[in-house]
């Protein structure tokens, strides 16, 4: 449309959170485009990720191929024996989901959700304990393919925990990319908020689990959604919530879920496309997209459904 300057970068690439599974199958679609023609880490002008999603973001920003991305996630990992004994400590799932959950059913308001989420991380810090925060930061930086910020457009999502306010990384903000992926990655519970420059931060997915609004300018606008189905509330799926953090979904009156996002790119003007796990990539992907055992199956399943993809994402 003739609101988009000829000169803006077209492409906005958008990818949202869902854990282990979440990770490699993302990976796996922009490895299985790739094959079919359509090269994202090439054609993205933007890259922006949320939570696992910040992760991908930088591998497909670091300059590698996207076979070459596939191929590190379907390399079983080589860790030294015990090595799990050393991750960093966390409440127990069921405790944090539980907690979530309550939160998401008191919440009157987005902000509200925000800032409870927020409190509940720097509650759980005083568990975790110092060291806790050390060892996830060591074990992002040991995940990421160049600690330095990529040239090209990329944003990194995370809330500040005092005030549940957005935070938007990018390599203009004074924050070393290591950091900004450990924010967005810090789940309440599960880690401890991470300090940067005096302020403490949460997964960014506490705002939004893809925040594609952040792609509010781009001509086209492709959504890679780990969560899909997954992210509506149980009413809209017609059954319980067999996922782990139905405790983040968002009611559509609050404007805040990736239906709204969507709506509020195409009425710009956007061409937004949206991926999200077809039937065979959500049983790779199974109940727990937590656990790493799931990476394996979910990016292979990625790489399928991504080329099946190919044919309808296309670009003006």
């Amino acid at each position: 449309m003739s609101q988009f300057h000829e000169s803006l970068p077209s492409v906005a690439l958008v990818i949202g959170g869902g854990g282990a599974a979440g990770n490699a199958w993302a990976i796996g679609i922009i490895a299985g485009l790739a094959e079919a023609g359509l090269d994202l880490t090439e054609s993205a002008g933007l890259v922006i990720g949320t939570s696992s999603g910040a992760t991908a973001a930088a591998q497909v920003r670091s300059g590698r191929p996207a076979a070459e991305l596939l191929a590190s996630v379907l390399s079983p990992p080589s860790r030294p024996a015990g090595q799990n004994r050393e991750q960093p400590p966390s409440l127990p799932m069921a405790t944090v989901f539980e907690r979530m959950r309550a939160i998401g059913a008191a919440a009157t308001s987005a902000a509200e959700l925000r800032r409870a989420m927020g409190a509940f991380g720097l509650e759980s810090d005083s568990v975790l304990g110092t060291a806790a925060g050390q060892q996830r930061r060591a074990m992002v930086a040991a995940r990421l393919p160049r600690p330095e910020w990529p040239d090209r457009p990329m944003i990194v999502v995370a809330v500040n925990a005092h005030t549940g306010e957005l935070a938007a990384f990018d390599r203009d903000s004074g924050v070393d990319l290591v950091d900004a992926v450990t924010a967005s990655t810090a789940l309440p519970g599960m880690a401890p908020t991470h300090r940067v420059n005096g302020n403490h931060y949460i997964n960014g997915g506490v705002r939004s689990a893809e925040n594609a609004d952040l792609a509010s300018g781009y001509a086209n606008v492709v959504v890679l959604s780990p969560f899909g189905e997954r992210s509506q509330t149980p009413a809209e799926r017609g059954a319980d919530p067999t996922g782990q953090f139905e405790g983040l979904r968002r009611p559509p009156e609050w404007g805040v879920d990736l239906a709204s996002e969507v709506e509020a790119l195409r009425a710009q003007g956007s061409r937004v496309e949206v991926i999200t796990p077809d039937a065979d990539s959500q049983s790779a992907m199974g109940t727990n997209q937590m656990d790493p055992a799931t990476r394996i199956p979910a990016a292979r399943a990625g790489f399928a459904q991504g080329k099946r993809e190919a044919p309808r994402v296309t670009f003006r």
